[in-house]
C-alpha cells in the first residue's frame, strides 16, 4: 500500500506528486517524479505547486515527466520481487565430491587454471 505524503508548502494539504531537490553548486532546482521515501533535503510538492515553481534570478530548473497516474508497483514488478526473493532462497546445490581438476569452485564461480 502506497503511503500518503502531503506537500511541503505551508497551508497545502493536497497529496504530494513530485519531489523538489536543489543542487546549490550549479545554482539548479530538479523537480521529478515523488521519492520513494522522504529525504531530509527535498521538498514534496503536489501538482499544483510542482508546475508553478520558481526559483531564484540565475538559477535553472529541470523538470522531469510527471506521471501523476502511477500508483506504485505493477503486478509484473511485484512478480519479479517474488522470484528474485525465491530464487536467492532457494539452497546451493551440493557440491561435486569428484571435481575434475579443471578449476576451483568458489560460489558461482569457477577460477581455471592457466594453460600451457
Amino acid at each position: 500500500m502506497r503511503q500518503s505524503r502531503r506537500c511541503s508548502r505551508s497551508g497545502c494539504a493536497q497529496p504530494a506528486a513530485a519531489t523538489l531537490t536543489y543542487v546549490y553548486a550549479e545554482s539548479m532546482a530538479v523537480v521529478g517524479p515523488l521519492a520513494t521515501f522522504s529525504e531530509p533535503h527535498s521538498y514534496d510538492l503536489c501538482e499544483f505547486h510542482a508546475e508553478r515553481l520558481t526559483v531564484p534570478r540565475g538559477w535553472e530548473v529541470v523538470r522531469h515527466e510527471i506521471d501523476l497516474e502511477d500508483v506504485g508497483p505493477t503486478g509484473d514488478d511485484l512478480l519479479a520481487l517474488a522470484d528474485a526473493v525465491r530464487e536467492a532462497a532457494r539452497p546451493e546445490p551440493a557440491r561435486d565430491p569428484a571435481d575434475d581438476g579443471r578449476g576451483t569452485r568458489r560460489g558461482h564461480l569457477r577460477v581455471l587454471p592457466d594453460l600451457p
